[in-house]
């Protein structure tokens, strides 16, 4: 797999003000992509006042939400403190991942992070455009944070995208702590949060247990489905990798196709996986996608609302009943996807698998540390 460039992705090519040094170099590079990239410019932006979905109070808080996470952004990167603090890997990885649930995490892992996870080249922000991205930290500590059942299923409507932006300030704020006592005890620490990343965050997580890929390109988790907002910090303090998730999902969304038929962009694949970038997945129309938030003034989310594994499946249960989901029409899986049966609670162990949010332990006082593999 190649590095991805991130001077690639929407969100950047979005960024490039029309006749601006970027603008001219990136589309001098990509004239294929200036006349769609154009057109979507010409759209009103999100939350803007002629959108269909658009609500004074909402679009305050959102506007609110993500000029903090820009005012955080310089707040990223710091030099360690003098004096390296010796630590055990696996000590202060259970450390680690317990302050990121008291934080306020509901999912933690830990991987090895391979060149593969980082961005080859910035792009989101002038200052950094075309930066190369060399200091390669060698472990990332990646967590997730719920988006609320109630909030998302309001998609597409404004009240979700409320949810989408608190749930990144929260990732953000998280990253931060846990960057800023990285650095206490000496070692390098870089927290990517939205409009700040250095990284794929999404690799990252599945390499350390978080969850696993969907037909609609989000990382589904055990415990919330895609429901979670990612965030990460890398730092060179040694620690402890967390085990991946083994679970296929290629047949099961293979065969449910919710995602692809409900998406009003028709921006998720119908048909089968293909090689991108030299791995195995179903292809996602990123113009298509933004073009439609653009026409609505929101982030959509209807595909994270329609999945499944949001809506009451389990790794667990879908391994237990793979056969029987498998095999039968999508009539079923409508009607599990509306199920609210329990989950079972995993036991609790230590580091090595990914944690998500805890049980108190009374005797203890604290925290006591929920984990799946």
């Amino acid at each position: 797999m190649d590095r991805y460039d991130e001077r690639d992705t929407i969100f950047a090519r979005m960024n490039y003000e029309v006749d601006s040094p970027e603008y001219c170099d990136y589309y001098s590079r990509h004239p294929e992509l200036k006349e769609v990239d154009d057109e979507l410019r010409s759209k009103p932006d999100l939350c803007d006042a002629s959108s269909p979905s658009y609500d004074p109070i909402e679009a305050s808080e959102i506007r609110s939400n993500f000029s903090l996470i820009e005012d955080l952004r310089p707040l990223c990167e710091g030099k360690p403190s003098s004096g390296k603090l010796h630590v055990e890997p696996s000590d202060i990885t259970d450390q680690i991942k317990l302050m990121a649930l008291d934080y306020g995490a509901d999912l933690v892992g830990v991987a090895r992070m391979k060149p593969e996870f980082y961005y080859s080249h910035r792009g989101r922000h002038r200052e950094h455009y075309g930066d190369e991205i060399g200091d390669l930290l060698p472990y990332g500590i990646v967590f997730a944070v719920e988006i609320k059942k109630e909030m998302i299923d309001t998609a597409p409507a404004m009240t979700a995208m409320v949810e989408s932006s608190r749930t990144y300030l929260k990732a953000a704020t998280i990253g931060l702590s846990l960057s800023y006592f990285i650095r206490s005890l000496g070692y390098s620490a870089r927290n990517h949060m939205d409009g700040n990343y250095l990284s794929v965050l999404p690799l990252v997580a599945s390499a350390a247990g978080i969850g696993v890929f969907g037909r609609h390109g989000l990382l589904i988790s055990d415990r919330f489905g895609p429901r979670i907002k990612l965030g990460l910090v890398t730092t060179d303090m040694p620690l402890t990798g967390s085990r991946s998730v083994n679970v296929d999902l290629e047949r099961f969304c293979s065969n449910c196709g919710a995602c692809s038929r409900e998406c009003p962009a028709s921006a998720i694949s119908g048909n089968g996986q293909e090689i991108v970038n030299g791995t195995s997945r179903w292809r996602i129309d990123h113009e298509l996608c933004y073009s439609y938030w653009r026409s609505n003034g929101t982030d959509c989310g209807i595909c994270m609302k329609v999945c499944p594994f949001s809506r009451g499946i389990g790794f667990s249960q879908f391994i237990n009943n793979r056969d029987k989901i498998i095999g039968t029409d999508s009539v079923f899986l409508r009607v599990v996807s509306r199920s609210d049966a329990s989950q079972k609670e995993p036991s609790s162990e230590k580091s090595g698998r990914a944690v998500q949010r805890r049980s108190v332990d009374p005797s203890l006082g604290r925290a006591k540390p929920e984990v799946r593999g």
